[in-house]
């Protein structure tokens, strides 16, 4: 019988997408790539989504971000996404945490009850800490590396981060979590040197360039995401 999933039961079998069903992912950063992640995500039949951010949608989200329209301007994209995903999947689960993660509020996060984290976070301090408590927990986790500047959807790829080069971003995070003794993190990267925007805008917060960005980088390298958790789900005994 036809049903809003039936093409991909027809494709991965009823096993497979009863574990989808009853998977729980948790995605922390609801922007250009955590944005597309939740898209698939929900679209492939998850059972229940935990969306953590507290960024609302602006205008300059509107060229890249799945969530950002006209009409969500100045929303929570928590609920932008949540409202999305229900209108998707009436059935699915969802819950919205309107806070940004960080070492200071990763406590009010339970890993053990994710089977699966998305590190879809922009600062170093929250990636780490968000690696960290995954580790912690034995709970599977994939990064997005740096998807600002660039150009070339086709240059993303899945590596450990041991095995990353070029990307500022992994750079930083290889060293740092060689530091603290973890052995391995998925990740999704290129290897296409960050591009100089054609016009500089500074951040009055972080005091650094504000990262340029396009529509068709962060959705890819979401997808990319949104694929491996589902075949690691999928996969998992």
């Amino acid at each position: 019988m036809e049903n809003r999933f039936s093409r991909t039961e027809m494709l991965i079998g009823t096993e497979n997408f009863g574990k989808l069903r009853h998977a729980r992912v948790a995605v922390f950063g609801v922007g250009g790539v955590g944005g597309y992640v939740v898209e698939a995500l929900a679209r492939s039949g998850i059972g229940t989504l935990d969306l953590i951010d507290r960024d609302i949608v602006s205008i300059s989200n509107i060229n890249r971000q799945i969530i950002a329209l006209s009409s969500t301007v100045g929303q929570y994209k928590t609920e932008v996404a949540k409202a999305r995903v229900k209108d998707i999947d009436p059935d699915i689960n969802v819950n919205t945490y309107n806070i940004f993660y960080t070492p200071e509020t990763a406590d009010t996060f339970d890993f053990s009850q994710y089977d699966y984290v998305v590190d879809a976070i922009d600062t170093v301090s929250g990636k780490i800490q968000l690696v960290m408590q995954a580790d912690k927990n034995n709970t599977p986790i994939i990064s997005s590396m740096g998807a600002g500047n660039k150009l070339n959807p086709t240059l993303f790829e899945v590596a450990d981060i041991y095995k990353t080069s070029v990307c500022p971003l992994a750079r930083v995070m290889r060293n740092e979590l060689k530091k603290r003794g973890i052995k391995k993190l998925k990740v999704v990267y290129s290897k296409e040197p960050p591009i100089e925007p054609q016009i500089k805008e500074y951040n009055e917060i972080t005091k650094k360039i504000t990262p340029a960005s396009i529509a068709f980088v962060p959705s890819a390298v979401g997808l990319i995401i949104a694929g491996e958790v589902i075949k690691d789900i999928i996969q998992k005994a």
